[in-house]
């Protein structure tokens, strides 16, 4: 159903006043998609059961494919309007409330041949751009320690392009167990790390049963002693030596490419 909205402080936008307010989102298990490509995807995906769509006239058109057929209430308003909701100066034209479910089970994820592991990623921009690499590269999903970033933190949809919608993904309590059990599925898991002693990422090739998940941790620590420890071999990636170590999600996109599944 579409709708107009003529004033901004209609009742039925209210929850839209709450975009920038990460904890009222979770506490309401809703999460933001923003954009029109963002809104696209979650409309066109199905993973995601949509709340409402709020929508300027222009990005109604530009929208109106997945509109139709996606089901879900559709508000139209003003720019101005979409400003005063939102609390700034919002200029991508439409905006959309989402219902949060659980991720998938670490056990949807097992047959993946590429998949990306993430140890206390608290960035949500690195969460993001990670999921942005692994969807253009043809990773399986995405596993994270629950001290990393939620891939359904604002930020991290729109650092990703939308990709954290898209892409399965699971975020595990039992940490580093959930590594083990991707090794007994017959993943070879690769922890990066700048150490000197790791082998060189050109050198590395994957072995026959071509399962693979690529490991990395926080820019300030790295990986735990327990996480190296359930890993099978330690990957560098080559830099410079008057740079000490790459961004994290840069990393992952470079070691994504070499391993890619496409």
């Amino acid at each position: 159903m579409i709708e107009a909205i003529a004033r901004f402080d209609d009742p039925r936008v209210a929850d839209y006043a709450h975009v920038g307010d990460a904890a009222w989102l979770r506490a309401h298990g809703l999460f933001v998609a923003e954009g029109r490509l963002v809104v696209r995807r979650l409309l066109a995906g199905g993973r995601f059961e949509v709340a409402s769509v709020l929508v300027t006239p222009a990005a109604r058109s530009a929208l109106a494919d997945v509109l139709e057929g996606a089901g879900a209430q559709v508000y139209v308003c003003g720019q101005e309007d979409l400003n005063a909701l939102a609390g700034f100066n919002f200029h991508r034209g439409c905006i959309a409330l989402a219902h949060r479910r659980q991720g998938a089970d670490l056990d949807a994820l097992l047959g993946a041949r590429l998949l990306v592991a993430v140890e206390q990623v608290g960035n949500p921009d690195n969460v993001g751009g990670i999921f942005r690499s692994a969807h253009a590269f043809g990773a399986g999903g995405v596993v994270l320690d629950t001290r990393s970033a939620d891939p359904l933190y604002r930020k991290a949809i729109r650092t990703s392009m939308g990709a954290t919608i898209g892409l399965p993904f699971s975020q595990v309590e039992q940490w580093p167990a959930a590594l083990g059990r991707l090794r007994d599925a017959g993943f070879e898991v690769l922890a990066f790390t700048p150490s000197g002693d790791a082998d060189d990422l050109e050198l590395v090739t994957s072995r026959d049963a071509g399962k693979v998940v690529l490991l990395f941790g926080s820019e300030d620590g790295g990986l735990s002693a327990a996480a190296f420890e359930a890993a099978h071999r330690r990957v560098r990636i080559p830099v410079d030596p008057r740079s000490d170590s790459l961004n994290v999600s840069v990393a992952a996109g470079i070691a994504l490419h070499r391993f890619r599944v496409l």
